[in-house]
């Protein structure tokens, strides 16, 4: 806590009723409830109020209520060089989704001009200023990656010259945590943040931050066992946030707790009209379903998606149009709905909004595209979606987006395979496959989706299967068991698999496991009754 400075602990809120979700309307009339923070500054009590309210929904992503409340802080006092500051790192947005593109780099930067005109009356405030300028300077010249690692570098240095400043700590533990190396699977500036966030969720254990960016640290599969506490009381914390209900989501979703990440979403979508934080809880929610077996709550989710593409503004992140893209392609390929999925396009109204701001989402429903094809039979068309990701993936090489770029490489080596297959060429379609499981194992899922859209660990057990090799099959299937819990298709294929191989243990076990994924599953769900058949056996 910062008990050296004068202001003491500006707590946001009360806790909310039990009853809260029940109401027409949650939370109308209820206090808000955003969590502790304490953040002082040299302005009016007036903009202090309103600036530590921005900070709290800052900490939990609610960016159109923190740009509100920021823009409020200036208002009660035009002098205060940190209301503008506050803007600026409304226009950062989310790290994990990094890097930044777009008029957000323009704005934030005017934003930081305008702090630094107004002149920070503390040192300390003036550090704050110049550690987020960093990230906006010539951002039409220096990498984004180079600006990034210059904030946290800055934000590192608070940490030291300014001890007691527990926010700085938490800034920086955040940027660090999010400006991972996707090729470093020892997690270092995870664990690095992780092991600072550990500390403060025991001195604050009412910090959203904290809280969700340990959530973020630990969104990993060797590593989401950790995140479940900080999941478990982040959405209590600060319910009136929407991201703070949708992220333990995440956990729940490495976790394989699909009840538990519907519940979490379906929340979101009683509290808020924001149609990004809308779609990306409807595509939590729709890989959870599927892995349910509830395919008609997927199929409402779906149509309630092209309702709400109409309302989409030009300017949407990166995570709705993820989303647009994403929900279609799952419910096709997860299903095994191989020519509709070869069928897919986007819709006037997703390519009205600027859809080719997005190479990375184009991508998802030129892959569907491509698996439709490929397993359907057509090569050709299979290699027509080749070309085309190949495009996408040399423009985000160009962009500067390596991580997409590196996941679009192996959805081309997936297609491939698929395509190498129909083609008549199996062995060296299992070689192609193996690559592209190989390749997928060795990065991690990015924050914005819940998982890869057809795992190719997975599809490389179906592809052994298809070829007759079942224990080999049964391998490949444990292994994407492991690394994704839960997964209806690497659970079914394992059951397949082990039955097919003669293992009568494992193959019970096995469709044990997917029986109890199917508790509550559409009644005519197509792998029902076959599941049903082999545990009477």
């Amino acid at each position: 806590m910062l008990n050296g400075w004068s202001l003491g602990l500006f707590l946001i809120a009360l806790a909310v009723g039990p009853n809260a979700f029940a109401q027409g309307k949650p939370y109308e009339g209820l206090p808000e409830k955003l969590g502790s923070v304490d953040f002082p500054i040299s302005c009016s009590a007036a903009a202090q109020q309103q600036f530590t309210r921005g900070i709290a929904l800052y900490h939990s992503y609610y960016w159109p209520e923190a740009r509100k409340a920021f823009a409020a802080a200036a208002q009660a006092d035009p002098t205060c060089a940190m209301a503008p500051w506050g803007l600026a790192i409304v226009e950062i947005g989310n790290a994990f989704t990094w890097p930044l593109r777009g008029k957000a780099l323009v704005e934030g930067q005017q934003a930081v001009q305008r702090a630094k005109a107004l002149g920070p009356k503390t040192t300390r405030e003036r550090d704050y200023i110049n550690a987020v300028e960093n990230f906006f300077a010539d951002a039409d010249k220096v990498p984004a990656r180079t600006r990034q690692l210059a904030y946290e570098l800055a934000l590192e240095k608070m940490t030291r010259d300014y001890p007691k400043d527990t926010e700085a700590v938490i800034f920086h533990a955040h940027v660090q945590s999010a400006n991972f190396d996707p090729n470093d699977k020892k997690y270092t500036n995870q664990l690095k943040a992780a092991e600072t966030l550990e500390r403060l969720f025991v001195e604050l254990p009412d910090h959203p931050g904290v809280a969700h960016y340990l959530i973020h640290s630990y969104d990993f599969p060797p590593l989401a066992q950790r995140g479940l506490k900080a999941a478990q009381r982040y959405r209590n914390i600060a319910p009136s946030a929407p991201h703070a209900l949708h992220m333990p989501s995440h956990t729940f979703t490495r976790l394989g707790y699909w009840e538990d990440s519907i519940s979490s979403n379906v929340a979101v979508l009683k509290i808020s009209p924001d149609i990004v934080n809308r779609l990306h809880s409807l595509d939590y929610m729709v890989y959870a379903y599927l892995q349910l077996g509830q395919d008609s709550a997927a199929d409402r989710i779906l149509a309630e998606l092209r309702a709400d593409t109409k309302k989409i503004e030009g300017d949407t992140l990166f995570a709705a149009a993820f989303a647009l893209a994403a929900i279609p392609a799952r419910i096709a390929t997860e299903r095994g709905q191989w020519s509709g999925a070869a069928k897919l396009t986007l819709t006037p109204d997703e390519l009205a909004f600027g859809w080719q701001q997005f190479p990375h989402a184009q991508a998802i429903t030129v892959y569907a595209r491509g698996l439709g094809a490929a397993r359907s039979g057509d090569a050709a068309g299979a290699r027509v979606a080749i070309a085309e990701l190949t495009r996408l993936k040399q423009g985000m090489v160009e962009g500067g987006l390596r991580y997409w770029a590196d996941q679009t490489d192996i959805q081309i080596k997936a297609v491939d395979a698929w395509a190498l297959r129909a083609e008549g060429k199996p062995e060296e379609a299992l070689r192609m496959m193996r690559s592209a499981a190989d390749h997928e194992d060795a990065t991690d899922k990015a924050a914005v989706t819940p998982g890869p859209i057809k795992p190719a660990r997975e599809m490389l057990g179906e592809m052994l299967l298809e070829a007759k090799q079942p224990s080999a099959a049964l391998v490949e299937f444990e292994i994407a068991m492991a690394k994704e819990p839960g997964r209806l298709r690497a659970a079914l294929g394992a059951a397949r698999a082990a039955a097919a191989a003669g293992d009568r243990d494992k193959a019970r076990s096995h469709y044990a496991q997917v029986a109890k994924l199917f508790e509550r599953a559409d009644a005519g769900h197509p792998e029902l009754a076959q599941v049903k058949t082999a545990l009477a056996q």
